[in-house]
């Protein structure tokens, strides 16, 4: 499900595993087949910011969730998914999300992008960093929720490509003006919800 950040086709990266505790993976390395590029995996986050070379602390992303905090109980509502099975992404300080969705929305695997620095890898989420992208392949997501600090055209569209079609963008902005090829259902009480078409 991952890809490269740079501006080449998709195509599947290698990992060579350092050391795991259980199913998941505390550090190693990521290499893209295409550019030759290697990214670090540090303390469970697979890190594609920077050169790419693996050098540096882990990522840390100053994210604070203003405002009050919507539950998990709406989010899996508005979400609309059913069953087990597949990837939500979570974008900014949304990451935080991840426990209480699980609990709720056993059987599916969360994705956390630019997770604020005080939340970890766990069993049902694997944490991503990168300041260009969302790398994952295209349309691989049931659902995507994006904190209010992603709601830039540029990260809010990577949340569009990523989605499946059919399947909805939760944004943690009621005032968000949202990308082409989405369909408005909700906004109010600080969300704006969509479904890609």
């Amino acid at each position: 499900m991952l890809r490269c950040p740079e501006t080449h086709e998709e195509a599947f990266l290698v990992m060579s595993t350092g050391e795991m505790v259980g199913r998941m993976v505390r550090s190693g390395i990521l290499g893209c087949p295409v550019c030759r590029r290697e990214y670090p995996i540090l303390k469970g986050v697979v890190d594609f910011r920077g050169r790419g070379r693996g050098e540096g602390a882990p990522p840390s992303h100053p994210s604070p969730f203003p405002g009050r905090s919507t539950d998990a109980q709406t989010l899996q509502a508005l979400l609309d998914l059913s069953g087990p099975g597949g990837y939500v992404v979570l974008v900014g300080s949304a990451v935080r999300h991840a426990v209480g969705l699980a609990g709720l929305m056993g059987g599916i695997h969360f994705v956390g992008i630019n997770a604020p620095a005080d939340v970890e890898e766990l069993p049902v989420l694997s944490l991503l960093a990168c300041e260009t992208m969302i790398p994952l392949r295209g349309a691989i997501a049931r659902g995507v929720v994006v904190g209010p600090e992603g709601t830039s055209p540029p990260w809010l569209g990577e949340g569009l490509r990523v989605l499946l079609p059919g399947r909805r963008l939760v944004i943690e902005d009621e005032r968000v003006k949202p990308p082409a090829g989405v369909t408005q259902l909700a906004v109010g009480e600080g969300l704006w919800v969509g479904e890609k078409r």
